[in-house]
């Protein structure tokens, strides 16, 4: 797996459509059980190296209930992007994914994960990818069918502070979703 992973945060397949250059974010380790599969770096996470280490990373380990020592523990959780380097910003937030990342690279990572036991897929570009048809028209349906995709994965939307308004009009998320996301957390990890 080391060498995986060096020959994953050495690639450069699209660094000539990254306006910062190519730094791949990933975590991950053959004993890993919890997969987050989210969408890019941000540009905190490409400055610093570490993934989700933003606001949204905040807002997401408080969905899970679990603090950075365990979030970061690549023995336990892998961080396994849909594009491992900043895209970039856009009108209204940052690029998508570059596709390149995920052809490349997945399913060389993830022959090596065989531990993993629950996958969270946030945001529509993981939903999509894992879930294929099964996946509804946008992230709110998918997210509200949560209970559909168990036990393998959970979808959610993005934690971003942009999403705030989402989170007020949907409260079923905090009411329905995060108890049950919390615990199985819990149980593929072991707390």
């Amino acid at each position: 797996m080391e060498a995986l992973l060096a020959e994953v945060r050495a690639c450069r397949a699209c660094a000539v459509h990254l306006p910062l250059g190519p730094r791949p974010v990933v975590q991950a380790s053959a004993s890993a059980r919890l997969l987050i599969v989210g969408q890019a770096p941000s540009l905190t996470v490409h400055q610093t190296g570490v993934p989700w280490n933003d606001r949204s990373g905040d807002q997401l380990r408080r969905w899970l209930g679990i603090e950075r020592e365990v979030f970061y523990d690549a023995a336990r959780v892998a961080i396994v992007p849909m594009g491992y380097c900043y895209p970039g910003r856009g009108k209204s937030g940052d690029l998508p994914p570059r596709r390149e990342c995920a052809e490349l690279w997945h399913e060389k990572l993830f022959a090596q994960m065989k531990q993993v036991e629950l996958t969270l897929l946030i945001g529509q570009y993981a939903q999509r990818h894992f879930l294929g048809r099964k996946a509804h028209a946008g992230v709110t349906e998918t997210v509200q069918a949560f209970a559909d995709y168990a036990p393998r994965f959970v979808p959610l939307p993005h934690p971003s502070p942009r999403n705030t308004g989402w989170l007020k009009h949907h409260p079923w998320f905090e009411s329905d979703v995060l108890p049950v996301l919390r615990e199985r957390v819990r149980h593929a990890l072991g707390l």
